[in-house]
């Protein structure tokens, strides 16, 4: 079992928003966080996930004070949402994507050809929308700045080639092509992490490291797969296919928490996202979320939310109105 896959399919990847530019040197772009693209991409979401893929030649991208250098193949990842600049040579006219992202929207604005007319970098932007809390285990122990190539072999040379096709045909009004890039970009994100994961150095810890771990991974696939199962730290510790003892120990040193507390957190998340997406009655999200009552469901979310159920739908709901979208939403492309 796929512990990442089984994680990802509860935490709802949604609403792309692709740039084409070719950009030359000297160029420079500074990014603001990246929740301020959620009003464009999708309100109800709470995070979204920048990447930016580099078609061809060089760039750098500067997270506070650490550059890293980019070249053709790499896709560079904010898994955090920090403001950043990216560019190539020094000088020339900075454009800062806080003030262009309404024209860019709203199509006053292309940025499919811009800079100081020296040495060409193809880029790719995309930012998708979801579940920051769904997210958590994932993201947190990843670094500011995630960085793979994806033409080291003939899958990513293929994903590579896929991505440009797709977003030169939205940018060209094909039917169908918003679709295709709104599963593409899942597909990228899922590909970056898989990517990561499979380099991560031994030694390391956190989910990723705990997913790539053969025992730790089968537990976590495990409870993903089905959070509410009635699980044992003995049913759990018998599908990882080791003792309870030693169990608890890998899943602690990978994860931070113990198996049970893991579960416990993670129901409860998934009802908080019930509760903020569906019309689902609060017994009904209890049940599903794998407790016995309401009653007892009622008491852990309190604990864990510090408000009851009903009274954090509410209250979610009246904070997600507040947010005004522009007229625009799904997936779009821009530039060619």
């Amino acid at each position: 079992m796929d512990a990442l896959s089984e994680l990802l399919r509860a935490v709802k990847l949604s609403g792309a928003l692709f740039y084409n530019s070719s950009c030359s040197a000297p160029w420079c772009l500074q990014a603001p966080q990246s929740n301020t693209f959620l009003p464009y991409i999708r309100a109800q979401a709470t995070r979204v996930i920048e990447f930016h893929h580099i078609t061809e030649g060089t760039a750098y991208i500067r997270v506070g004070g650490e550059t890293t250098p980019l070249a053709a193949g790499d896709i560079v990842m904010m898994p955090h949402g920090d403001s950043h600049e990216m560019g190539a040579g020094v000088g020339g006219k900075i454009i800062r994507g806080e003030e262009a992202l309404p024209a860019l929207w709203s199509g006053s604005l292309s940025l499919s050809s811009f800079g100081g007319g020296g040495a060409l970098t193809g880029l790719v932007c995309g930012f998708l929308a979801c579940d920051g809390e769904l997210l958590k285990p994932v993201l947190a122990g990843l670094p500011r700045v995630v960085r793979v190539n994806i033409r080291t072999d003939p899958s990513g040379e293929w994903l590579d080639n896929m991505l440009r096709h797709a977003v030169s045909q939205a940018a060209a009004s094909t039917p169908g092509s918003e679709v295709i890039l709104a599963h593409l970009a899942e597909v990228l994100f899922t590909e970056v992490l898989r990517r990561y994961l499979s380099a991560l150095p031994d030694g390391r810890t956190g989910w990723l490291a705990g997913a790539g771990d053969p025992a730790v991974g089968r537990a976590l696939a495990a409870l993903h797969k089905d959070p509410a199962f009635d699980w044992t730290l003995d049913s759990l510790a018998h599908e990882a296919g080791i003792s309870r003892s030693t169990l608890t120990e890998k899943f602690t040193r990978f994860i931070g928490q113990a198996p049970m507390a893991y579960l416990t957190d993670w129901r409860l998340e998934l009802g908080a996202e019930a509760l903020r997406s569906t019309s689902r009655s609060v017994q009904r999200v209890a049940l599903d979320s794998g407790y016995e009552s309401e009653a007892a469901f009622n008491r852990a979310f309190k604990r864990r939310f510090s408000a009851p159920p009903a009274r954090y739908r509410r209250e979610a709901r009246a904070k997600m109105a507040t947010k005004i979208p522009p007229a625009r939403d799904h997936a779009m492309a821009a530039g060619a």
